[in-house]
């Protein structure tokens, strides 16, 4: 039997913010998504989805502010 090639990597908090970084743009490896779906746990990359938006929607905003306030 081959042993198993995750097993002592598990899904740190780096791999699950790579993870959802790169959900966001839409790539991801094979060997990252196998490891992802067989250590992580779903609520941790529920939660790094939404604190992503959420800097995201915060940088997008930051952005309009400052190009209102340069263009007035």
């Amino acid at each position: 039997m081959e042993p198993d090639k995750f097993a002592h990597r598990g899904t740190g908090l780096f791999n699950v913010l790579k993870s959802a970084a790169a959900a966001a743009f839409g790539v991801q490896s094979q060997a990252n998504r196998e490891r992802d779906f067989t250590q992580g746990k779903p609520v941790h990359f529920i939660i790094a989805g939404i604190i992503a938006t959420l800097v995201f929607l915060f940088c997008i905003g930051l952005f309009v502010k400052i190009m209102i306030a340069t263009n007035s």
